[in-house]
C-alpha cells in the first residue's frame, strides 16, 4: 500500500505551484458521520440540527549560531512573556485575495515574527510562497503579483527552538488523490505524538514536525471522498487546540476546536469577500466588517454557491485562552466578543482597587502593560507617565561589547526616563512574571534611575502550569510562581511590594461568561488532559539539521505536569 508523503516547501523563500505532491491513500472502508447536536441553541439557523448540508442564503459576489557574546532574539524579546504560535488568515471572492491577505498579516504580526507564508489558489491550481522573518521581509509587490486568485489563505509563525527554517513555514501546499489543499493552523494538539506514530506505522513519511502536517495526512489517509468529510473525519480524531483555514482549488474552509480554546472570526468586505482571521484587528486594516466569530466545533465553507455552516461536533463548553485578553492580542481588537482593551483597562482598576499603594506616578512595561497601567493610574488618581521607553529597532541578533554590561538584554529594549523615576515613589505595571528573571532587571534597572521605591502591579494571576494549546509556556519548575509564595517573589525579584490580579476577581469581571474561559496556566484544571508523558510546547518546533530519533530533540517538550504544586488535571 503506497504511504502518503507530504512534503512542504523547500529551503529560502519560494515560490511553488502546487501539484508537486502525490498522495494515495488507502481505500479500506470506515465510517464518518457529522454529529446533529447545535452548538449554540440560540444560532439555530447557524447550527441545522437534521441537515448535512444546510446553507446560508447570502450569496457572495461574484467578484469574488550562537559566539559567546551574540544574543539571539529570544534573549531580549520579551523573554519572560508568555507567546501565541502563531496567526491566520483566509480570504474568499476577492480579486486581490493575495494582496489582502498579506496585509491582514501585517496586522496579525505580533502574534508570530519568525515566518510568513500566502497560498492562493487560481485557475485551479494552488501558488504558494513562503519565507523566513518579518511579513515585510518575505513579500513584495512582485511577489505578491506572483499569487493571483481570488481566495487564499495566510499564516504567521513563532517558534521556540532551533532555527526557522523554511520548510516549518506554514502554510501547507500538498495534493491527495481528489486533488490540492492548502491549510495554515494556529494551536497545538495533545495527542500528537500517538497521531503522527499511527501515521507512520501505516507507512505515512514525515518532513516536519508540525502538528499541520498531521492533519493534512489525515486528511489525505480518509476514506471519504468530499473534500469537506475529509475534513470532519481528521478532526473527529485530534484532541486540543486548532483554529483551521484551508483552500483548495475552489473554496476556503473554516475550522474551530470544539472549546474554542484559539480565537477566529469572520468579516466580509463591501464586495462581499469573506475574510477569516485570527483578531479582528486584521478585518479593520483591510475595511471588512466584523461580523461574528467562527464557533467552537463549527466548520465554515465558503465556494460559489455562498457560505454554509456545519457543525463539526458537539462541543462541552468553551474554553477560550484567557491570554489573548492579558496579552497576546492587541488592545484594538475584539476577542471571544469583549474589547481587549477595556479588559485589560478593568485589570488595571482592579489592582488599584483591590491593592492600593502611596505612589507618586504610575508607569507601565510596554508595550503590553499601557492599557492596564492606564487603568490603575486612572482609578487610583496618580498621574501615569511614560518611565519606560521602548526600542523597536532591536535586531534578530547583537554583539555585546567584550566588557560585560549588566543587564545587557533588558537595557537594550528599555531605557529608563530619570525625569519620570528620580526620587518618586513608582507603581511598575506588567500584564505577567513567568520566570521572574526579567522583572528583576527592570526594577533594579528603574532603582538606578533614581526610583525611591518600586511597587509591582500584575495584571494576572501567578502563573503556575504549562499550556499545552498553543502558547509557549516554559515547564512548570521554571514558572516562578508555582516554585515560590508572592513574599518569596518580591524578596526575588527585588521590588518594595509586588501584587497579582486576584483570581477570583478575574472570573468576577468576566461575569456570565466567566466559565467559557482556560484558566489552566492558573489554576493547572486542564480542559484537554494530556494523555502522552510529553506534550509539544507549540503547534510546531523546529528540529531542522537535527539527526537521530524523534526522542532526541530538546527545547520543544513539556512534561505533563502530573505532580506539580498545586496543580491537577482534571476532565471538564
Amino acid at each position: 500500500m503506497a504511504a502518503p508523503n507530504l512534503s512542504t516547501l523547500p529551503s529560502s523563500t519560494s515560490l511553488s505551484k502546487s501539484k508537486p505532491y502525490s498522495l494515495p491513500f488507502n481505500t479500506s472502508t470506515t465510517t464518518c458521520f457529522f454529529h446533529t447536536k447545535t452548538l449554540l441553541p440560540n444560532n439555530p439557523t447557524l447550527f441545522p440540527k437534521t441537515t448535512l448540508s444546510h446553507t446560508h442564503t447570502t450569496p457572495l459576489s461574484a467578484s469574488c549560531t550562537n559566539t559567546n557574546n551574540t544574543f539571539p532574539e529570544a534573549f531580549f524579546n520579551d523573554d519572560e512573556k508568555l507567546r501565541e504560535e502563531c496567526g491566520v488568515v483566509g480570504i474568499y471572492g476577492d480579486p486581490e485575495a493575495s494582496h489582502l491577505c498579506y496585509l491582514a498579516l501585517h496586522a496579525l504580526q505580533h502574534r508570530g515574527q519568525e515566518g510568513a507564508g500566502i497560498v492562493a489558489a487560481h485557475n485551479n491550481v494552488l501558488q504558494s510562497i513562503t519565507g523566513v522573518g518579518l511579513v515585510s521581509e518575505v513579500f513584495n509587490e512582485s511577489k505578491l503579483d506572483r499569487l493571483p486568485g481570488t481566495s487564499a489563505i495566510g499564516h504567521v509563525r513563532y517558534s521556540t527552538a532551533g532555527q526557522s527554517m523554511l520548510k516549518n513555514v506554514q502554510p501547507f501546499v500538498a495534493e491527495y488523490r481528489f486533488g490540492s489543499v492548502g491549510v495554515a493552523h494556529n494551536g497545538n494538539l495533545v495527542n500528537y505524538r500517538s497521531l503522527r506514530a499511527k501515521l507512520e506505522d501505516s507507512g505515512s513519511i514525515f518532513n516536519t514536525s508540525s502538528d499541520t502536517e498531521v492533519v493534512l495526512h489525515l486528511i489525505a489517509t480518509s476514506k471519504h471522498r468530499p473534500f469537506l468529510l475529509r475534513i470532519v473525519d481528521a478532526c473527529e480524531k485530534l484532541q486540543g487546540a486548532y483554529s483551521l483555514v484551508f483552500v483548495t482549488e475552489n473554496k476556503l474552509v473554516a475550522v474551530r476546536d470544539p472549546f474554542g480554546f484559539r480565537p477566529l472570526v469572520m468579516g466580509r468586505r463591501s464586495n462581499g469577500a469573506v475574510v477569516f482571521a485570527s483578531e479582528t484587528c486584521a478585518l479593520d486594516l483591510i475595511e471588512a466588517t466584523y461580523e461574528r466569530e467562527v464557533y467552537p466545533g463549527e466548520v465554515l465553507v465558503v465556494d460559489q454557491n455562498g457560505l454554509q455552516s456545519l457543525c463539526l461536533m458537539s462541543h462541552p463548553q468553551p474554553k477560550q485562552c484567557i491570554f489573548e485578553h492579558i496579552y497576546f492580542a492587541l488592545p484594538n481588537s475584539v476577542v471571544f466578543g469583549r474589547s481587549v482593551y477595556e479588559s485589560r483597562r478593568m485589570f488595571g482598576e482592579i489592582l488599584a482597587t483591590e491593592s492600593p499603594v502611596e505612589c507618586d506616578v504610575v508607569i507601565a512595561v510596554p508595550d503590553s502593560g499601557v492599557v492596564a497601567a492606564l487603568g490603575y493610574a486612572a482609578k487610583a488618581g496618580v498621574p501615569f507617565q511614560q518611565g519606560l521607553i521602548r526600542s523597536h529597532y532591536v535586531g534578530r541578533t547583537f554583539i555585546e561589547p567584550s566588557q560585560k554590561i549588566r543587564d545587557f538584554g533588558v537595557r537594550l529594549k528599555l531605557s529608563p526616563v530619570r525625569a519620570v523615576l528620580e526620587g518618586k515613589r513608582v507603581v511598575v505595571v506588567d500584564d505577567s512574571i513567568v520566570r521572574g528573571t526579567t522583572s528583576s532587571k527592570i526594577v533594579r534597572l528603574i532603582k538606578e534611575a533614581g526610583a525611591k521605591e518600586v511597587h509591582m502591579r500584575i495584571a494576572c494571576p501567578p502563573i503556575i502550569g504549562s499550556c499545552y494549546y498553543g502558547v509557549d509556556t516554559p515547564s512548570s519548575e521554571e514558572l516562578i510562581s508555582n516554585r515560590m509564595g508572592e513574599d518569596e517573589i518580591r524578596e526575588f525579584i527585588g521590588c518594595d511590594s509586588l501584587a497579582f490580579l486576584p483570581f477570583d476577581s478575574l472570573k468576577k469581571l468576566l461575569g456570565n461568561d466567566a466559565p467559557n474561559y482556560c484558566y489552566a496556566c492558573f489554576s493547572g484544571m486542564y480542559p484537554v488532559e494530556p494523555t502522552e508523558l510529553k506534550v509539544k510546547r507549540i503547534g510546531d518546533f523546529m528540529d531542522d539539521g537535527l539527526n537521530g530519533s524523534f526522542e532526541s530533540i530538546d527545547g520543544g517538550w513539556v512534561q505533563a505536569n502530573r505532580n506539580q504544586k498545586g496543580v491537577k488535571i482534571v476532565s471538564i
